[in-house]
């Protein structure tokens, strides 16, 4: 018998002071509540994606990949800074699939190459609704 819950939102070590969890230890946490299948989704990152992903398979357990993403009120390459409402906003980005995955890494990849301004990097809310195999 397996658990119903799946966690979706989960932080590992590698978002930077905001995760404690080392992905060996994560993984064995829900071995022992014998979850089936779990979410990693670091913020503004996926540098944890592959260790895990081995991981999980390793251990019997579903990796499911995902990424916590900014997204920027107005466009990417805005470099103002405001203390209003059009901040930025947290999003969970889930893979569906291998396409999902390729997607997300190139969504995470433009916040990094053109996005990060004084704070993590940011997509603009357009490149959301082009993008096929993510679930939000």
């Amino acid at each position: 018998m397996h658990s119903d819950f799946i966690h979706l939102h989960v932080h590992t070590q590698y978002s930077l002071l905001d995760g404690a969890c080392r992905i060996p230890d994560l993984l064995a946490l829900a071995g022992k509540y014998k979850m089936d299948s779990l979410a990693i989704t670091d913020h503004g990152c996926m540098f944890g994606a592959l260790e895990f992903y081995m991981l999980a398979q390793k251990a019997g357990i579903k990796p499911i990949i995902g990424c916590e993403v900014y997204v920027a009120p107005k466009s990417r390459l805005d470099k103002t800074t405001q203390q209003s409402e059009d901040t930025s906003y947290h999003l969970i980005l889930l893979a569906r699939d291998e396409t999902g995955y390729q997607n997300l890494m190139k969504l995470v990849s433009i916040g990094y190459l053109e996005g990060f301004y004084y704070k993590r990097a940011s997509i603009k809310k357009c490149c959301l609704y082009t993008v096929k195999a993510l679930s939000a």
